[in-house]
């Protein structure tokens, strides 16, 4: 009895000496709120900017503290080989080091079991939000650190002995302790680029290389111990300077990303970012995109980038999306021929570890009489071979359009806009060995009346989109030319041709046309169905009573919508039973660019104008570039009632 008094005085005194609860980890509420994350302080790095709001919709308890030597060593003591080492980290109540991020998620997975509670590692969110505690000051303490929280902070080659020692120094207004320096933390998220865009409770990028870790550490200059500093580490690594606090919550991260075999649609983002490197040619009028998927995951997007559209200095560039992430790269030149426009594009992935990238090329500064280039990269689209002249002659029917595909045979099809009129039409090239030739079966014919003939040899509309059917007929939709129905509406028009291009037959399809500014996607899908992209009206030019198109909400109620929308047919182009508007929803205030500009997304109101681009990766995800916004859902969001 007298030993076991003697060893609960001590073993209470050790504790309530070092104001700790031994093995039981203690932890304060978070309250949901807003606030604005990221810096740009001027000893900011690059990656802490844009500063954009973040809303948390859900209170969270947090660590008080790091999680200590004695706490993780319940979990896994074999971890005690590391006390001391580097003459850190030596006492139970020392924040563990040396642990990698697996280890640490192991411990919140070992600890929500023994407690029966929900524990996680932080959001990197979360971590500065609990960080900041209503501050916007570098440190949640003001413009500098007190001293007592400072740890040798300086970069040393070899590490001073310093007390890791949990709550030694005053919380912050939350109660949390060692928020600045002591350890870095580990945190949820990968390591990912911010956006402008307000986020609700985000949770980073779905894949990555390197894991987040936040807070800064002994033996690191002070500014890296700043609210926003991000840092981050190879999930695997563990060292002397990075532990791990926990959070308890019943938000669950992982239920943010997405379940890609059920419906979703993603808020539209930006993917024309200007590059912070003023050596490459990025000018005031970006337009006129290709998209493409890369063997690798990543998303290529391509424009053209010039102050007027007629011109010399136009140059066409690239910004890349990597796999897993939702922040496209600041854009980077892909092709400048100096003097040269270079209107019209298209990136093809030909499923043979093959990107393949068409255009146009004229001699002048418009975009009438432009030769065909050809290009490829084996590299996912780092590095291209040295253009390849696959159409000599300087002359109209080379305009590129963005949607190169297939038919039926296996042939590529290139749709090129016929002149540059907005009533010219379309033509087609053909190629039978992967683009290394290319024909157009044009039989030189002028331009038919499409509203009397019923045949002709080139497609009714500019920038349109060609798809080949199941029978090897090839179906187009186009812009302009419209062709008045029974009813004595204008239509968009479909062309058909049955022999691979050399003729086309012309009739009303089911859609409004389109005008100026406007241009449509038309592809087939993994599922086998054919999908549309186009917009209900022209915002300036459709007369007032003919703008909007009918939809049917998810209560069975109909509505008018405007702007864009997509369609779907699963007979071939005959019928198309599927019509929804392109938005969630929400209202949001969106930038276009290039001659759409500002507009409002709501309910009832998507995108109004812009050149559509589009492409399907293999994980049947759908992706839609527009000439300045970014769009990313699938075919069962389009089916969703």
């Amino acid at each position: 009895m007298k030993n076991l008094q003697t060893f609960l005085t001590v073993c209470c005194s050790c504790l309530i000496c070092n104001n700790l609860y031994s093995q039981r980890i203690e932890t304060v509420n978070i309250p949901a709120g807003t606030f604005y994350m990221g810096s740009t302080d001027a000893t900011a790095g690059a990656d802490e900017s844009p500063i954009h709001p973040v809303t948390l919709t859900y209170s969270f308890r947090m660590g008080v503290t790091e999680v200590t030597n004695a706490q993780f060593e319940e979990f896994m003591p074999s971890h005690k080989k590391y006390r001391g080492k580097n003459g850190l980290s030596c006492n139970d109540n020392d924040a563990v080091v040396y642990v990698s991020y697996q280890d640490a998620v192991d411990f919140c997975t070992w600890l929500s079991k023994k407690e029966g509670k929900n524990y996680r590692l932080p959001t990197e969110a979360e971590w500065e939000y609990a960080c900041r505690a209503g501050s916007y000051t570098p440190y949640n303490t003001g413009d500098a650190l007190p001293e007592e929280m400072c740890k040798n902070q300086v970069i040393a080659r070899d590490y001073q002995p310093v007390s890791l020692k949990v709550a030694q120094s005053a919380p912050n207004a939350f109660g949390l302790y060692d928020m600045h320096g002591n350890v870095e933390e580990w945190c949820y998220d990968w390591y990912g680029a911010y956006s402008s865009e307000a986020q609700t409770n985000p949770v980073g990028p779905d894949e990555g290389e390197y894991k987040i870790t936040r807070g800064g550490s002994h033996h690191t200059p002070v500014q890296y111990l700043r609210s926003a500093t991000r840092m981050a580490m190879i999930p695997e690594d563990k060292h002397s300077l990075t532990g791990f606090r926990v959070v308890e919550s019943d938000f669950n991260p992982i239920s943010c990303r997405i379940d890609k075999e059920k419906a979703f649609f993603l808020p539209p983002i930006p993917y024309v970012i200007p590059p912070s490197n003023k050596k490459i040619p990025f000018y005031k009028h970006n337009h006129q995109p290709s998209l493409t998927w890369c063997d690798n995951g990543d998303l290529l997007a391509v424009w053209f980038s010039a102050n007027e559209e007629n011109s010399r200095e136009m140059a066409v560039l690239s910004s890349r999306l990597k796999k897993g992430t939702r922040q496209w790269s600041e854009a980077e030149l892909f092709l400048k021929i100096p003097g040269r426009n270079l209107t019209g594009t298209s990136l093809f992935n030909n499923g043979k570890g093959e990107l393949l990238h068409l255009n146009g090329v004229e001699a002048a500064g418009d975009w009438q009489n432009l030769m065909m280039i050809l290009r490829r990269s084996h590299d996912n689209g780092l590095s291209w071979s040295k253009p390849q002249i696959i159409a000599s002659e300087h002359t109209k029917r080379h305009q590129v359009i963005s949607g190169t595909s297939r038919s039926k045979e296996g042939y590529l099809i290139q749709a090129c806009d016929a002149g540059p009129g907005s009533h010219d039409g379309s033509a087609i090239h053909i190629s039978k060995d992967e683009g290394t030739t290319w024909t157009d079966p044009w039989n030189g014919k002028a331009l038919p009346d499409f509203n009397k003939d019923k045949q002709g040899s080139t497609i009714a509309g500019i920038h349109a989109g060609v798809v080949a059917l199941k029978d090897g007929t090839l179906m187009a939709l186009g812009r302009g030319n419209s062709i008045v129905n029974q009813e004595g509406k204008k239509r968009m028009p479909m062309s058909l041709s049955h022999d691979l291009g050399k003729t086309w037959t012309y009739s009303p399809s089911p859609f409004p046309p389109i005008d100026g500014g406007q241009r449509l996607v038309l592809m087939r899908l993994n599922e086998g169905a054919i999908l549309l992209v186009s917009f209900t009206d022209h915002p300036q030019r459709t007369p007032e009573k003919e703008r909007g198109m009918t939809f049917t909400a998810a209560d069975g109620t109909t509505y008018t919508g405007y702007g864009m929308y997509a369609a779907v047919s699963y007979d071939e182009g005959k019928t198309w039973p599927v019509k929804k508007l392109l938005t969630d929803g929400t209202t949001r205030f969106l930038n276009g660019g290039a001659w759409t500009g500002h507009f409002i997304m709501d309910d009832t109101h998507a995108e109004p104008r812009g050149y559509l681009a589009g492409t399907q990766t293999p994980d049947n995800t759908i992706h839609i570039v527009s000439s300045n916004l970014y769009y990313q859902f699938n075919l069962k969001w389009l089916e969703k009632k």
